[in-house]
């Protein structure tokens, strides 16, 4: 009995200094796998996860088990992920290649080389959770990058609305702006009518678009309950032109 207690007792209060936050991963982890195997139907041949961390998406997708995947992280990421999937599956996948990358400071494109992507067929990237800890100069080195991207690639990442991080519109999240924003560690932003015109230098388009309460709505009323979503990070899903 005490478990089930503790374990109910931990997510209410992840739920009052973070309201929405348990409706937010879950919709948005289906969501996301969703997309990924949407495009696999338009023919992408390979996966990066740029900023993994503990991530499962490329383990338990039936539908992308057969591609190579490349998961690139820092390197305390990549230590604490290999030892926890291996403990969980016995081995790591020999078709997962984990690349350990500072995204602000190294050359993620010779950093992938050198793990063995090469780049030359349509890939899934995937960046769900990242832009919003990158600099500057690490979202433009990270969007050069993609910039390279063979035609008919894909792009799923999320990023926080810039209305969050001016302060303009923390709602009830005022205890997530001030242990992100304020400390420092939460940097980069976008305002969603402004997306698409980012995205468009790069030779990327926007294919879906959608906030978490969209995504939200797509799933939670099937369970017969309702709960709220946490409503400051989008997802947007790409094709490479």
């Amino acid at each position: 009995i005490a478990t089930p207690c503790l374990i109910y007792r931990k997510n209410w209060i992840h739920e009052k200094m973070a309201p929405g936050i348990r409706a937010l991963f879950p919709c948005r982890k289906r969501y996301i796998q969703e997309k990924a195997e949407d495009a696999v139907s338009h023919g992408i041949s390979a996966v990066v996860n740029l900023g993994a961390g503990l991530d499962t998406l490329v383990f338990r997708s039936q539908v992308l088990a057969s591609l190579p995947a490349w998961e690139v992280d820092q390197p305390v990421n990549v230590a604490a992920k290999r030892k926890g999937l291996e403990r969980a599956l016995g081995k790591w996948p020999d078709r997962v290649t984990q690349v350990a990358v500072d995204f602000d400071h190294e050359d993620l494109s010779q950093k992938l080389r050198n793990a063995g992507y090469e780049g030359n067929e349509p890939t899934l990237f995937v960046l769900e959770a990242v832009t919003q800890y990158l600099t500057e100069d690490g979202i433009a080195s990270t969007f050069d990058f993609l910039s390279k991207a063979p035609t008919g690639s894909r792009l799923l990442f999320t990023y926080v609305k810039q209305s969050f991080l001016d302060g303009d519109d923390i709602g009830d999240l005022k205890m997530i702006y001030k242990s992100t924003v304020q400390k420092g560690i939460w940097h980069f932003g976008l305002n969603p009518e402004t997306v698409a015109d980012f995205l468009a230098p790069f030779g990327w388009e926007v294919v879906a678009h959608e906030s978490s309460e969209e995504i939200a709505a797509r799933y939670i009323p099937e369970t017969g309950r309702t709960i709220r979503t946490m409503p400051i990070e989008p997802v947007v899903y790409a094709v490479k032109r």
